[in-house]
């Protein structure tokens, strides 16, 4: 039994407000885009690194898919020139992760 349930039990009658529901339906709001995100497989300075590229929906909208992407993978990583750099090879999971969304990959090297 974790917390959310003992505070449950503890107040049955108290229901949950609408701004933390808003905020669930609100971050899952990223723009889906009909061409594929190219993923890519490189080696910079010896270490390896995935790109995705080529997502024309709005920058912020990126930048949350980035973030998302980090923190699922625990892993480093960054968004530069409309790109997202993530540390490591990690395509196989981003792949899946972004298909899971919706979202159309091609894998390109590699």
């Amino acid at each position: 039994m974790d917390l959310q349930d003992q505070l449950k039990n503890l107040f049955p009658d108290h229901k949950e407000s609408e701004d933390n529901e808003a905020k669930k339906v609100e971050k899952s709001k990223i723009w889906i885009q009909d061409d594929p995100i190219i993923c890519k497989y490189e080696k910079r300075k010896g270490k390896p690194i995935t790109i995705l590229e080529g997502y024309t929906g709005a920058t912020s909208d990126f930048k949350l898919l980035a973030k998302e992407l980090k923190t699922k993978l625990s892993v480093g990583g960054s968004f530069k020139n409309d790109a997202i750099i993530i540390q490591g090879d990690f395509r196989d999971q981003i792949m899946a992760i972004l298909q899971e969304k919706g979202f159309h990959v091609k894998r390109v090297g590699g």
